[in-house]
């Protein structure tokens, strides 16, 4: 380490910082843009499909044909070698997407017989039906829809496709987790849609459920059309919306107030290359995770007051201050977006109490406005907490399926913003102060039993394609340890934190950087988060930490010097194995790593600079 870095920053770490602040949109916070997505595409394009075969008007049928014309070329030019498709541009094939693409063409009559051929031959070999109701166990989020899309292209039989009972939409959202959801707490809208469409081709064999769910039919469809967001966009995802939408229409709801609301919606998130994203886009999240890396930014390259101020303003604005309509979750907490089919969740909500937190300098007084949405926002958490300490990503007690159970990751982050309120605030009163503490006794219970026998946890929300399961161990470790480093006098956190970092850097690559395991290709995005939450004083003191970190850093200056710190690796997938890319993620995750070691550095003793 030079002593150079002492007196000034590296012209890597401000180049990196200088990016990042110019991806703000002009009104002065990150939008980001989300990947493109074969799925996406293929859901689209069905319910466009279907909606064009019912229309009687003849210029809706041209709008819906271009547009299914232009997504099925898309398809065709990004089809892998291997005649499949993954959820991005740099995804590797799955059963999923490819039997979703595979439908679509052979539904659009496209007239692409070579593609059609390895599409099936790709899906033959994979193992079709089988291997999707295989991919997601007893998880039917996903599958009973991709099931359901292959069902109306013509390509599964219908009684391939697992019934669902959309019937329990219509008993009071309390009795959710007590009738045992057979989908995630985000997914209601497809329960009922595809329910339906499904018991619409399938019927029942027995007479008394046959007679219950058609009496709940207008019911359901009144819970779905009450919460479907104003923009029609249902969690602004295109998958999610355009399985609802061909759902209806396999019923024959073409005029029906949802089906049209889910059919602009499609249109409007169209790109001009034919494609849609993944979903409309991360605003809230990339801001805060950007606020969070800057924030903490070294001497001359942190955002000014002016800077700060707008971006304050718009995330007060942006925390619920009722409860929602869709997942009926209590007011106080942070959605991924800013558009109006988002729903709070864990992870958002955290982010946005560290940014606001991160906006205030230490010193300075937070504001009463600011003081009220922090304790909501914590009031929000601290109720979702589930009884084994961890914390769900957005209702408690809905059920044992992903996103309804503890995860570390969320966990973890939930626990940092907890903490950070407590000695940030003095205004805490004694019993928010007691429940913070209880909370956070809890949740690092929870992290010590989940900690894994090599010393890693694993994340819910991102993953890595080229690891074992999708699996992305740096993920879910970076994250804990972030919480960890200010937990060190607490006795049980030691040993974690010990054994953790014996895992990070064991599994550093030779090249210096890090992906989900030693061996994989090295993405700026998870070196990004090894480096920055192995650089704090309490780590590099610690053997092999300082020299892991400063190569770690040197691979990622590296990478700001040729040009690719902007190239983004598909390591986030939700939406059970949904895989997608962010192209924010490198130059946030870049920036943090080279703020945080800089940090780190400047303030480390020359002696220990020589590691």
């Amino acid at each position: 380490m030079t002593s150079s870095l002492n007196q000034s920053v590296d012209p890597e770490t401000a180049a990196i910082v200088d990016l990042l602040r110019k991806q703000r949109n002009s009104q002065g916070w990150w939008t980001g843009e989300l990947s493109t997505s074969a799925l996406s595409t293929a859901t689209a394009c069905m319910a466009l499909h279907l909606a064009a075969q019912a229309t009687q008007d003849d210029s809706e049928r041209v709008v819906f044909r271009g547009l299914v014309d232009g997504g099925v070329q898309w398809l065709i030019n990004h089809q892998n070698t291997d005649g499949g498709w993954g959820d991005t541009v740099l995804s590797i094939s799955n059963i999923s997407t490819s039997m979703l693409a595979f439908a679509v063409l052979t539904a659009a009559d496209s007239h692409h017989e070579e593609s059609l051929q390895k599409a099936k031959a790709y899906v033959d070999r994979q193992g079709g039906v089988t291997a999707v109701l295989t991919r997601y166990g007893n998880d039917r989020t996903f599958s009973v829809p991709i099931l359901t899309h292959c069902a109306l292209a013509g390509i599964v039989d219908w009684k391939d496709v697992i019934p669902l009972p959309f019937e329990l939409a219509c008993v009071p959202a309390g009795w959710y987790a007590a009738v045992r959801m057979p989908v995630v707490s985000y997914a209601l809208p497809a329960l009922i849609a595809i329910g339906q469409v499904i018991f619409h081709h399938q019927s029942h064999w027995n007479p008394l459920i046959r007679l219950l769910r058609r009496k709940s039919i207008p019911k359901s469809l009144s819970v779905l059309q009450s919460i479907q967001p104003p923009n029609g966009g249902f969690l602004e995802a295109t998958p999610l919306t355009s399985f609802v939408c061909m759902s209806l229409l396999g019923c024959g709801y073409l005029h029906h107030q949802v089906t049209q609301k889910c059919l602009q919606f499609i249109i409007q998130s169209v790109r001009p290359d034919g494609s849609w994203p993944i979903d409309t886009n991360l605003t809230t999240w990339v801001t805060t995770l950007s606020v969070n890396a800057l924030c903490g930014a070294v001497p001359g390259s942190e955002l000014t007051e002016s800077e700060r101020f707008p971006i304050r303003n718009w995330l007060l604005n942006q925390q619920y201050k009722t409860i929602h309509p869709y997942t009926n979750a209590a007011p106080g907490g942070w959605s991924w977006t800013d558009l109006p089919g988002g729903v709070p969740d864990a992870d958002d909500t955290p982010g946005a109490m560290l940014a606001l937190l991160n906006l205030r300098h230490p010193s300075e007084n937070i504001p009463k406005i600011e003081r009220v949405a922090l304790r909501n926002a914590a009031l929000w958490l601290l109720d979702l907490q589930n009884r084994d300490g961890g914390w769900p990503t957005f209702c408690r007690g809905w059920g044992t399926l992903p996103f309804d159970r503890s995860s570390n990751d969320l966990t973890a982050h939930a626990l940092r913003a907890l903490r950070t309120l407590n000695r940030r605030v003095d205004s805490l009163s004694t019993t928010m102060r007691d429940r913070i503490a209880g909370a956070v006794v809890r949740g690092r219970e929870f992290l010590r039993k989940t900690q894994r026998s090599d010393g890693t946890w694993l994340p819910l929300w991102f993953g890595n394609q080229f690891n074992h399961d999708d699996e992305n161990p740096l993920y879910g470790t970076a994250k804990v340890l972030l919480f960890l480093q200010d937990d060190l006098n607490h006795p049980a956190t030691s040993k974690m934190t010990d054994q953790a970092i014996h895992w990070m850097l064991a599994n550093q690559n030779p090249d210096g950087g890090w992906s989900a395991r030693k061996g994989l290709v090295s993405s700026v995005e998870e070196t990004g988060l090894a480096v920055e939450c192995l650089s704090c004083e309490n780590f590099v003191k610690k053997t092999g930490v300082l020299n892991a970190t400063r190569l770690g850093a040197e691979w990622l200056k590296q990478r700001v010097n040729e040009g690719t710190v902007v190239q983004p690796s598909p390591i986030g997938f939700y939406f059970a194995k949904l895989w997608y890319f962010e192209a924010l993620y490198p130059m946030i995750f870049a920036a943090s790593g080279l703020i945080r070691w800089v940090q780190t550095n400047c303030n480390m003793p020359e002696s220990s600079s020589q590691e």
